[in-house]
C-alpha cells in the first residue's frame, strides 16, 4: 500500500490487514502479571537470631569436597526463615557466585528435617520454613571444587587449598553483611599449614577456629592452606604466606625476599598512610590450583607459577600479581566507587568506575613493581609497550566502544573467550585506564615542572585517615576535585573523552610525554618473551595477525588482519608452511624470507575436515613492540619508575 492509499483508508475508517488483526480473537493469551521480583535494600541492623556457626571440613583433598555444617539461630517464633547465598562478589565485579557447586543441601531443626524451596525469581534465595518452637536451624551442603579446569577454577588440589568463604556459606536475608556475627571453624588435612587475616586464630589438632567476625570481615578474609607452605616477615605487620606444588619451588633468596620488604615500602611511601591494621599476601605457587589474583582490605590472593622464586629472574614477567593486589588494598577496598560498595551480596554492583578501581590500580602496580625491584625495570616498560601497541594497532573496537563501556564487562561477558576479541573489546578499564593515568601524571608533571605527578593525587585520594580499614565511597566528581586540587586542569573533559567517548586516538600520549616511543623489532621484548616461552605460544599478532599454540592451531586472530582477511579464524591449524610441516620457527622463516622475497606465504590450514591451503600476501616482517626513550638521560618514565625509598 502506498502513502496515498494508506492515508485514504485512515480517513475513511477503512480496515488496514495486519498479522495481528488476523489473529482470532478465540486464541489463547495469557496477561503478565506483577512481578515481585525488585531487590529489596536489607537494613542497617543486627541479626537477631545471634551468632552463626560455620564449620568447614575441608580433608576431602582427592575428591575436591568441602563439606559444610551451618547453624544459624533464630528468634523464638520465627516460622520462615529466608537464606541468602552471596551472588554479587566483591573483586568480580559481577554476579558470579558459583551456586552450581552447592550440593546435597538439607536443613535440619531439632533433628528433624525441614521443607524449603528455591525462589523461582532468585535462585540464590532459600526459603525454608520453620515448625513452631524453632530456635536454631542447620545447614549441611557440599562445595565441590572443580576438578578439572572445564569446570571453573580449581580451588583444592592434594596439595593445597583455597577456602573463599563466600563460595561456601548461606547468610540471613536482609541485614547488611557488616551486621551479621559468624563464629568460623575449619578442619584441614592433618599437619596443613594455614594462611589468613582473619584474627584469634587458635588451633587443637587440625580444627581450626578463629574469633567471631562479621560476616563482611570474613568473606573478606579468604584462607590459602597447604601441605607445604612457608611464611616470611616484611616487617610492620606485613607477612608473605606461600603454599606450593612441592617443597623445591617454597626456596626464596634473601635479596628476593627483599624485593617484597622493599614493595611494602614503596606502597607506604606513595600512599602516606595505611589501611590495614595487617596485611598477608598470599600467595600460591602452583599449575594445579586454578590461577587467581583478587583483592581484599587485609590480604589478597595471588598465584604465580610454580618456579616463579627460584628462577626468579627467567620468570620475571610473572611477579606483577602481587604489586597489583597489594595496590587494591588502598584503590578498591579502602576507597571505592559509590556504585561498587553493596551492603550485601544481592545488591547489584555499578561498575562505570572500573577504570579508577582498576585502572590506576593497573598503573601503579606496574609503577611499584618497577620502584621496588619487585619486577625489572626492563620487564615493565615491555610490559607499557604491549599495551601501547595493542590500543595502537590491535584493537579495530575501539573505534565503536569505549573504555567506560568495557567495565561492563564483568557482567555482559564474565570473562569467556570471544571469537573476535580485538573487535568486541573485553575489560579494557584495566590497561587502557593506566595508559590515561600515565598521561595524567605526565600532564600534572609538565604542568608542575616536575614538582607534582599523580604520586600527590594518591597520597590525597587514597592516603586519607590512617589506620581507617572501613570503607569510603566516592564518585566521579571527587576524582575531578582532587586532581583539580594537585594541579588545575580541565580533568572532566580530559577522562570523559578518553575514557567514555568511543573512536578516539590510540593511547600513546602519555607515553610520548614521558619521553618515550613506540618502536617495533624482530624480537620479543623481555616481558612478552617470558609470556610466550612459558605459555609456550608462538606470538604474530602484528604481523599475521594470529597467535597460535604450539600445535598451531589459532588462539586469537586480530580484526581485519592478514590472517583474519585470508579466512583464518579461531580454532583453525596451520598444516604446514610453504609445504614444511608446521612449527613456530618454520613460520619464523617464512614471515622473514616473505620481507624480502615478497613471495607470498602459503599455509595448509585445517578447520573441522576441511583442509585449505591460504596465500597470504604479508611482508612486513617478525614484529614485536617495544619501547625506547627519544632524547639522552632520564627521560618522564625513567624517574615515575624510579624508587622513592631507599
Amino acid at each position: 500500500m502506498n502513502k496515498m492509499t494508506a492515508s485514504l483508508a485512515l480517513a475513511t475508517g477503512l480496515a488496514i490487514s495486519s498479522p495481528l488483526a488476523a489473529r482470532p480473537d478465540t486464541n489463547s493469551a495469557p496477561v503478565a502479571p506483577a512481578l515481585e521480583d525488585g531487590t529489596p535494600l536489607p537494613r542497617d541492623t543486627a541479626w537477631p537470631g545471634g551468632t552463626i556457626a560455620l564449620d568447614i571440613d575441608a580433608t576431602d583433598t582427592r575428591r575436591g569436597v568441602y563439606a559444610v555444617t551451618e547453624t544459624i539461630p533464630v528468634v523464638a517464633g520465627t516460622r520462615e526463615l529466608v537464606l541468602l547465598f552471596p551472588e554479587w562478589l566483591p573483586g568480580n565485579h559481577a554476579p558470579r557466585g558459583p551456586i552450581n557447586l552447592l550440593s546435597n543441601i538439607r536443613f535440619t531443626a531439632n533433628g528433624q528435617p525441614l521443607v524449603w524451596k528455591r525462589d523461582a525469581l532468585d535462585v540464590y534465595r532459600f526459603v525454608v520454613e520453620l515448625p513452631e518452637g524453632v530456635r536454631e536451624v542447620t545447614a549441611s551442603f557440599l562445595h565441590t571444587s572443580p576438578v578439572t579446569g572445564r569446570e571453573g577454577r580449581i580451588t583444592m588440589t592434594q596439595e593445597m587449598l583455597n577456602l573463599q568463604w563466600e563460595k561456601m556459606s548461606l547468610y540471613p536475608e536482609g541485614h547488611y553483611t557488616r551486621r551479621i556475627a559468624v563464629k568460623p571453624t575449619v578442619k584441614v588435612p592433618e599437619g596443613w599449614q594455614v594462611f589468613t587475616a582473619l584474627d584469634g586464630q587458635a588451633r587443637e589438632g587440625d580444627t581450626v577456629t578463629w574469633q567471631t567476625i562479621d560476616y563482611e570481615t570474613l568473606v573478606d578474609s579468604p584462607i590459602f592452606a597447604g601441605k607445604y607452605a612457608r611464611q616470611w616477615s616484611l616487617g610492620e605487620g606485613v607477612k608473605l604466606d606461600a603454599v606450593a606444588d612441592a617443597p623445591k619451588y617454597l626456596e626464596l633468596a634473601p635479596e628476593n625476599l627483599a624485593r617484597f620488604d622493599r614493595l611494602v615500602d614503596e606502597a607506604d611511601a606513595l600512599f602516606g598512610a595505611r589501611h590495614f591494621d595487617h596485611y598477608d599476601i598470599l600467595l600460591a605457587l602452583t599449575d594445579r590450583m586454578g590461577g587467581i589474583g583478587l583483592e581484599h582490605h587485609r590480604s589478597a590472593e595471588n598465584q604465580y607459577e610454580p618456579d616463579a622464586l627460584v628462577k626468579w629472574d627467567e620468570m620475571d614477567w610473572d611477579h606483577n600479581v602481587v604489586s597489583h593486589e597489594l595496590v587494591h588494598s588502598w584503590n578498591g577496598k579502602f576507597r571505592r566507587p559509590e556504585g561498587l560498595w553493596t551492603p550485601d551480596y544481592r545488591t547489584p554492583m555499578q561498575d562505570d568506575l572500573l577504570w579508577v578501581y582498576e585502572g590506576q590500580t593497573q598503573f601503579w602496580g606496574w609503577i611499584l613493581a618497577a620502584r621496588s625491584g619487585l619486577q625489572q625495570k626492563d620487564t615493565i616498560l615491555g610490559t607499557i609497550a604491549n599495551a601501547v601497541a595493542y590500543y595502537a594497532e590491535g584493537q579495530p573496537g575501539r573505534a565503536w566502544r569505549a573504555v567506560q563501556d568495557t567495565t561492563y564487562d564483568p557482567i555482559v561477558n564474565s570473562r569467556r573467550p570471544l571469537p573476535y576479541s580485538s573487535l568486541q573489546r573485553s575489560e579494557d578499564y584495566y590497561v587502557e585506564g593506566a595508559l590515561t593515568w600515565l598521561e595524567a601524571d605526565q600532564i600534572i608533571r609538565d604542568g608542575t615542572g616536575g614538582k607534582k605527578g599523580l604520586d600527590d593525587f594518591a597520597r590525597a585520594f587514597f592516603g586519607k585517615t590512617d589506620g581507617d580499614w572501613g570503607v569510603l565511597t566516592y564518585d566521579f566528581d571527587e576524582v575531578v576535585k582532587t586532581l583539580n586540587g594537585v594541579y588545575a586542569y580541565d580533568w572532566a573533559t580530559f577522562l570523559d573523552t578518553r575514557l567514555r567517548q568511543p573512536n578516539q586516538p590510540a593511547p600513546v600520549k602519555g607515553l610520548e610525554m614521558a619521553g618515550y616511543r613506540l618502536v617495533w623489532k624482530d624480537t620479543p621484548n623481555p616481558y612478552a618473551a617470558g609470556r610466550i616461552k612459558n605459555g609456550k605460544y608462538a606470538d604474530f599478532y602484528y604481523s599475521l595477525g594470529v597467535n597460535l599454540d604450539s600445535e598451531g592451531k589459532v588462539t586469537s586472530t586480530l580484526w581485519d588482519g592478514p590472517a583474519f582477511n585470508a579466512g583464518i579464524v579461531n580454532g583453525a591449524q596451520v598444516v604446514a608452511v610453504n609445504g614444511t610441516a608446521y612449527s613456530s620457527d618454520t613460520i619464523k622463516d617464512a614471515i622473514t624470507t616473505a620481507k624480502t622475497d615478497r613471495e607470498p606465504i602459503n599455509l595448509l590450514v585445517k578447520r573441522g575436515d576441511r583442509y585449505d591451503t591460504v596465500a597470504i600476501d604479508y611482508h612486513g616482517g617478525l614484529r614485536y613492540p617495544w619501547i625506547e626513550p627519544v632524547g639522552k638521560g632520564r627521560q618522564g618514565l625513567d624517574l615515575l619508575l624510579a624508587p622513592r625509598t631507599r
